[in-house]
């Protein structure tokens, strides 16, 4: 699991002047988010969330640079470098609640609960069996909140497929649960028209996932 997750490339469609937002903002996201495509390392992850945050300050009205701050921390998240996984997820949480302050809609607060359900997925791996009451609840329900807001979401289905994926079976998971999960992912990812800015990573993460459980 933690393999996929750090496969993440944050695909993305910005058009500057379909937008009602300042050039200056758009021009930020557009240098910034490819860089999500050369991060590596924590270090180059910590810069970019760094970096989206300062953006989100001086914008005050946009909830995608908080987003991608989370989705950058969450990223580095994985890596053993970081030690304290907790610290870690409590800003990724910092930086959702930020954004969900400020997301108007329901697709783009279905985006956020993606994000929410990552740091709680950390946290649970710390010591699985001494954590799955809380924080893989809590990951459970993030996805639940998710699909609520925005069933057609693939990313919900990716993350769900992966959490089946890595579930015992005997606990309820295993491939077979998880394959229908990942192909309802792809089939998601196809037909997805995501508007200017927001997230379109995991089609490829999911195909991998499906890969796994033939």
């Amino acid at each position: 699991m933690k393999k996929s997750i750090l496969l993440f490339l944050a695909i993305f469609t910005v058009t500057g002047a379909a937008f009602s937002q300042s050039e200056k903002y758009a021009g930020a996201m557009q240098k910034n988010l490819p860089l999500f495509d050369s991060a590596k390392t924590v270090e180059d992850y910590t810069k970019l969330a760094n970096t989206f945050e300062r953006i989100g300050d001086a914008e005050k009205t946009q909830w995608a640079p908080y987003y991608y701050a989370a989705l950058a921390m969450s990223s580095s998240g994985w890596m053993p470098q970081v030690e304290d996984k907790d610290a870690n997820a409590e800003k990724i949480l910092a930086f959702c609640t930020k954004a969900e302050a400020i997301a108007s809609d329901d697709m783009a607060k279905s985006e956020i609960e993606v994000v929410r359900n990552m740091a709680a997925t950390q946290q649970m791996m710390v010591n699985p069996q001494a954590r799955w009451g809380t924080y893989g609840k809590a990951a459970g329900e993030a996805l639940q909140k998710g699909m609520k807001l925005n069933a057609n979401n693939p990313r919900l289905y990716y993350l769900q497929g992966m959490s089946m994926l890595g579930t015992p079976v005997q606990f309820g998971g295993g491939k077979d649960k998880a394959k229908p999960l990942f192909e309802k992912a792809i089939e998601l990812y196809k037909s997805e028209k995501p508007a200017q800015l927001y997230p379109h990573w995991g089609h490829k993460q999911a195909e991998e996932g499906l890969a796994q459980c033939q």
